[in-house]
């Protein structure tokens, strides 16, 4: 078929399996010469965020931006959608509103706008953590072995997100070198 004719689809699959179907149609994409001429790319959208850790620490790592879909850009050949459908951890494509029986795609623009979220630059990653604490405010430690201490704020490093907090540990003051996200605000 032209390229022209391909477009972009919404699968629903079983949710947390979006990767393996996305291998398995690259696996058949090398098997089935049908399903390789039809099927121009497989997407699943994805983000990072930096998730804390036992410890304190801070980790990035991909999350699956809509959980139980993946995107493909395919043309119906002869039983390519069924193909498709019949492939381990996939439920069904979206179909068109309204009891409609064939599967609706979705706007060229619509993709690039999530291509453009999911190759977004790793350092550029906000991890909606605030980064306008003042120096004199009271925080709480919610991360770490001081974790529940509250102490205040006695220098703020906005570029490297650090904080250093003074926390009473029997009685004694005692400065901490902390990460933004390893505080609250009380």
């Amino acid at each position: 078929m032209a390229e022209g004719n391909k477009q972009w689809y919404v699968l629903r699959v079983i949710s947390g399996k979006e990767l393996k179907v996305k291998e398995a149609f690259e696996k058949a994409c090398t098997i089935y010469d049908n399903l390789k001429e039809n099927l121009e790319q497989v997407l699943v959208p994805t983000e990072k965020v930096y998730v804390n850790r036992a410890g304190g620490k801070k980790v990035l790592k991909e999350k699956v931006l809509f959980s139980g879909y993946v995107y493909v850009k395919v043309s119906f050949a002869e039983g390519v959608e069924d193909m498709m459908v019949n492939t381990t951890n996939v439920v069904n494509f979206v179909r068109e509103r309204e009891g409609g029986k064939k599967p609706e795609p979705i706007p060229e623009e619509q993709i690039a706008r999530m291509i453009g979220v999911a190759e977004a630059d790793p350092t550029q990653v906000e991890d909606n953590v605030p980064n306008d604490f003042i120096v004199g405010e009271t925080v709480k430690v919610t991360f770490g072995p001081f974790n529940g201490f509250s102490g205040e704020i006695t220098e703020v490093n906005r570029e490297r997100r650090k904080l250093k907090v003074t926390v009473k540990v029997f009685g004694r003051p005692t400065p901490l070198e902390l990460d933004n996200s390893q505080v609250e605000r009380e």
